[in-house]
């Protein structure tokens, strides 16, 4: 790979950990233009979610925004007709890399082609760069849970936030393997935040993710007085 450059992106967090977009080098001069974030979809078939990345105009916000990888398609091979998509080749629905998108009619199925991938992760490009990343300097300062709870008149609790219609990614930094089901992975036993598809990944992680694991505490709940 030498001389071979590529540019990533930071988009945030989503999912349960910070997220990453690869794109050519042609195209780092987008970030004077555009913001990039994380956009997560969940998938209406029951198939989990997937994380893109998402742009929009530094000038115009969030409404004039699109998804990366479409936006690269009309910059370099034109406009996407009707009844048209834009797919990721590898699964990886953050490597916009020109030559891993590919136009295919909108009736195409892409399912969940994540076998040819999971068997050739370590040799992707995604992984092999995602990996040269130091730890982002956000996860050793993980902020500590706060959970709020609402009673009604009769002191009955009517409303608690929780993560049980959240979707997480395995949270080994170049493994983009998704949650098919609500609560499938397994999950640190210390911290009880870091969710993994498997004991492979979670040992990777583990250099990394022992900075900042600690015992989960009990979190902190906030009341609000019953109704009068």
């Amino acid at each position: 790979m030498s001389g071979f450059k590529l540019g990533i992106l930071r988009l945030g967090r989503a999912a349960g950990k910070t997220k990453y977009a690869l794109l050519d080098e042609r195209d780092i001069s987008l970030v004077e233009h555009f913001h990039f974030e994380a956009k997560l979809e969940v998938d209406r078939d029951g198939n989990g979610a997937k994380i893109y990345a998402y742009a929009y105009d530094v000038g115009r916000g969030r409404a004039f925004g699109q998804y990366l990888h479409e936006l690269l398609w009309e910059k370099h091979c034109g406009g996407i007709a009707p009844g048209y998509k834009v797919i990721h080749k590898n699964s990886v629905t953050v490597d916009n890399r020109l030559e891993n998108l590919e136009l295919v009619p909108g009736s195409h199925s892409s399912g969940r082609s994540d076998e040819p991938f999971t068997k050739n992760r370590e040799q992707s490009l995604y992984w092999v760069a995602i990996q040269q990343l130091p730890i982002d300097p956000l996860e050793d300062h993980l902020p500590e849970r706060v959970r709020t709870k609402f009673y009604n008149a009769n002191g009955e609790i009517v409303e608690e936030e929780d993560d049980s219609t959240c979707y997480y990614e395995c949270h080994y930094a170049p493994c983009t393997n998704m949650e098919r089901e609500l609560r499938e992975f397994s999950i640190c036993g210390r911290c009880q935040q870091a969710r993994y598809c498997g004991t492979y990944c979670q040992q990777r992680d583990w250099p990394m993710h022992k900075r900042y694991c600690r015992e989960k505490r009990r979190p902190v709940i906030t009341e609000r007085p019953p109704e009068r």
